[in-house]
């Protein structure tokens, strides 16, 4: 595509595109500090031996909702050893393992599923990957660079595409599995800071990767209604289809739950990427509480 049509990110922006229930669905992670060159496909373009990309797929796809990234931090290219980190974002239990490695090939004998060396401190995820998409590059490379110098080495790194080119750039943080959008430099530190005391920064906020998009609809929702920041406040308490809607319910503290029906209905034209030569109507799911109520 020619370097001057749009970035998606700014045609996302311009139509007000909604940043909630737009996490990727995820439940388990891997990633792989990987000092190559990242392409498109980052694993498939990867300079890895094929018995280790193999054994990365064989792994990813043992465990549905399994998403494998490379990840680095370009201050660590002559550091001897290589950083691996897997666990779940699940909403009860979400927690991580790391180990370091020699060389590629010690992946092989790492399954990738079972628990290791826990994780003592957050990984805040940032994607710069602009081989997938130039948005990427031009508005998480700033975001990693505000945040770089004033975090403990090995809690900020960049990654490989994340999902949601439009929203750059775009911060996890794990191992909730929390997903933020257009976060400015100057905005990233204000993101990490709320999560630090146990809260989501709502006006970036895309939502919870254990959620599917109907639930992040209605967890945003009413976070937003009941003013309820914190991490912890809501607990899904069901959920299911009922055509044309979603019902979902949250229980929130003091014995408090909250009902939501949660409709789809088509979005504003966008570039989904900046690949993407036509407009497209992505969903757009609308939240509503039916009843709050108290035990």
């Amino acid at each position: 595509m020619a370097a001057t049509s749009p970035f998606c990110s700014e045609t996302s922006r311009s139509v007000g595109e909604p940043l909630s229930a737009t996490a990727s669905r995820v439940d388990h992670w891997i990633l792989v500090e990987y000092r190559g060159l990242w392409g498109r496909d980052a694993l498939a373009s990867s300079g890895l031996p094929e018995s280790v990309k193999r054994h990365l797929r064989e792994r990813a796809r043992a465990r549905p909702l399994t998403k494998l990234l490379f990840v680095r931090r370009t201050e660590r290219r002559h550091h001897r050893g290589l950083a691996v980190y897997w666990g779940s974002s699940l909403e009860t239990g979400a927690r991580m393992y790391s180990a370091e490695i020699a060389r590629y090939d010690d992946l092989v004998g790492l399954d990738l599923a079972s628990p290791g060396e826990p994780l003592q401190h957050p990984l805040v995820l940032v994607c710069t990957h602009g081989k997938h998409d130039r948005c990427c590059a031009r508005y998480g490379r700033p975001v990693y660079a505000a945040l770089r110098d004033g975090l403990d080495e090995g809690w900020v790194w960049q990654a490989s595409h994340v999902g949601g080119d439009r929203f750059a750039g775009n911060l996890v943080v794990l191992p909730e599995g929390l997903y933020f959008g257009r976060v400015a430099p100057a905005e990233a530190w204000t993101v990490l800071d709320d999560y630090l005391a146990r809260k989501v920064r709502l006006e970036h906020y895309r939502g919870r990767c254990c959620y599917a998009f109907a639930v992040q609809a209605a967890e945003y929702h009413v976070r937003v209604h009941a003013d309820l920041p914190g991490i912890d406040h809501l607990r899904l308490d069901g959920a299911r289809r009922d055509d044309p809607r979603w019902l979902v319910r949250f229980a929130a503290p003091g014995g408090r739950t909250y009902d939501v029906s949660v409709r789809v209905e088509p979005g504003e034209l966008t570039h989904m990427t900046c690949s993407d030569d036509e407009l497209k109507r992505p969903p757009r799911f609308v939240a509503e509480i039916l009843r709050e109520s108290a035990v």
